[in-house]
């Protein structure tokens, strides 16, 4: 399924297998709605497609929340912790979740730190833009039809 690439628009869900030149030959052709809003988890490879979709100034990029929870549990220890930072990211205070795990010494914590930096300007306050309806703060359509496509 790692080969698959899902994309979708108002018009619907459009995929495509190992060739991600013609979904964003395609994607670029549309008439795009303003800002471009591109949802991705945390892999490298979907944010390096995602750049190639409009220009940076026309692109929001929202890192998706349950990748962002997910790796955030894997950092383990305090339930407390853990829940606070969650409570602050979900309200985009980036920087007072990091505070929190900045001055531990687990190798999942500095893996975490190093996540919340490399993606913080991804991360919006997902409080808000859930409440509001703005945007989308989950794959879940998208990595369901990429399992349906995949069958």
């Amino acid at each position: 399924m790692k080969d698959y690439k899902a994309i979708a628009t108002d018009q619907g869900m459009v995929a495509n297998f190992q060739n991600n030149a013609q979904l964003m030959d395609w994607t670029n052709e549309q008439s795009l709605a303003q800002p471009v809003v591109c949802l991705g988890d945390g892999h490298d490879g979907i944010w390096s497609i995602i750049n190639q979709i409009a220009t940076t100034e026309q692109r929001l990029g929202i890192l998706d929340w349950y990748h962002l929870v997910e790796n955030l549990h894997k950092v383990g220890g305090s339930i407390k912790r853990l829940n606070q930072a969650e409570t602050l990211l979900w309200r985009g205070q980036v920087e007072a979740a990091f505070a929190l795990f900045s001055h531990c010494k687990r190798k999942q914590a500095k893996n975490f730190c190093g996540y919340l930096r490399k993606h913080q300007h991804r991360m919006v306050n997902y409080e808000h833009f859930q409440a509001e309806g703005l945007y989308s703060i989950g794959l879940g359509a998208v990595e369901s039809a990429i399992k349906q496509i995949g069958r």
